[in-house]
């Protein structure tokens, strides 16, 4: 069976790092991490484990950056429906981890509601203005999971944007509401986000409109029927329209800019405010200090639930993986499933993948009880690098 280089001939001390992202819908990368460390000090029970869990700006960041020891704060906002909702950021020393879908994700909507028309960005809004009120000088807004199209007005609104229709009364919420715009006023925006280094983190490259633009792509995934992709885009091309008389010429450029079209357009609202786009999985390694702990590790294991063709645009475990190989360091890769070819895993840098459907070819018993089986391959992974 294959081991590290260093376990060949000589002993040394085995240290492993785990960087691994959720398991979505069955265990959190907190749980993924503490899952993969009992197994492996099942086979080896001297091994040395750091656990970082990680996070590419999507659901599930807030939690990666409070378990690398952020202070977790909560705060009441408005959900995607406009409810009431406790929503959370994270805050170290003058930087805040911000997740839009902590407050407008889909995990926000009453199971089986969609809402692709009305769906509002307002209460991620809140929780950037709740960070201002925190202190924090940088601010990562990671994004994804969004129920929302709304290319980030409801944010901009609970900022202090104003969005009129013809009779000067605020547009309904949602990216349906946006076909109504006549006029847009920014000059009420928080002027604290002036003084702000805001970081939009995003594994999407999407403009706002168009054949990839947030509708066309990701509307489907939140309940929009052909017609309604129809309707958004036609609403955010109008809106972005309407910005540029506004705001002037760079509204136009940032529709078309990369990560403009981030979950549901959010990304868009954010180029507005100053943001600076970065690949999500990137910002999150700085921010976690993986590094560092990457130096310590003679060994890295990551993962995902899925690692399939997305994995390869940007999730974390291709993220995790293109560091450690920068740094010599060998990794291999947990998952549910596989549905990439030994060949893409090899580009990303990934020396060997363990699905959890190796050890249970019934998915969906891996989906019920990925907890025990990922303990149970993570044993294996001790006796093949480890033992």
């Amino acid at each position: 069976m294959p081991r590290g280089p260093e376990s060949e001939g000589k002993q040394v001390t085995q240290r492993v790092l785990i960087a691994a992202d959720k398991f979505k819908g069955s265990l959190t990368a907190v749980q993924v991490a503490e899952r993969v460390t009992a197994g492996l000090r099942r086979a080896v029970p001297g091994v040395e484990v750091e656990a970082l869990p990680v996070a590419d700006g999507g659901d599930g960041t807030v939690d990666a950056a409070v378990a690398a020891g952020f202070e977790r704060r909560e705060v009441r906002v408005a959900g995607p429906l406009g409810h009431e909702v406790t929503a959370a950021f994270a805050l170290r020393a003058g930087t805040a981890v911000v997740e839009m879908a902590e407050a407008s994700g889909l995990q926000r909507l009453p199971r089986g509601v969609f809402a692709p028309l009305t769906a509002s960005t307002y209460g991620s809004g809140e929780l950037l203005r709740a960070a201002l009120d925190a202190g924090a000088r940088t601010i990562v807004f990671g994004v994804g999971g969004s129920a929302t199209t709304d290319g980030g007005a409801g944010m901009l609104s609970a900022l202090g944007a104003r969005f009129l229709d013809a009779d000067g009364e605020s547009v309904p919420p949602g990216g349906g509401g946006l076909a109504e715009l006549a006029s847009a006023d920014l000059s009420g925006l928080d002027p604290r986000l002036a003084d702000v280094e805001l970081i939009l983190a995003s594994d999407v490259d999407n403009p706002l409109t168009g054949p990839t633009g947030a509708p066309a792509v990701y509307g489907p995934q939140k309940g929009a029927s052909p017609d309604d992709v129809e309707i958004l885009d036609s609403a955010l091309a109008h809106y972005a329209k309407v910005l540029q008389e506004t705001a002037g010429a760079h509204a136009a450029e940032y529709a078309a800019s990369p990560g403009a079209g981030a979950a549901g357009g959010i990304g868009f609202g954010a180029l507005l405010l100053g943001a600076r786009f970065r690949p999500g999985i990137e910002v999150m390694l700085e921010v976690l200090g993986f590094a560092p702990a990457l130096e310590w590790a003679t060994l890295v294991i990551t993962g995902e639930g899925s690692l399939d063709e997305q994995t390869l645009h940007g999730k974390a475990p291709v993220g995790v993986a293109a560091a450690a190989r920068a740094a010599d360091k060998e990794v291999v890769a947990v998952c549910g499933r596989l549905a990439l070819p030994p060949e893409a895993l090899g580009r990303a840098g990934i020396r060997r993948v363990y699905p959890l459907t190796d050890a249970e070819p019934d998915i969906a018993k891996c989906i019920a009880d990925a907890g025990p089986i990922l303990e149970r391959v993570a044993e294996q992974i001790g006796r093949d690098f480890l033992s």
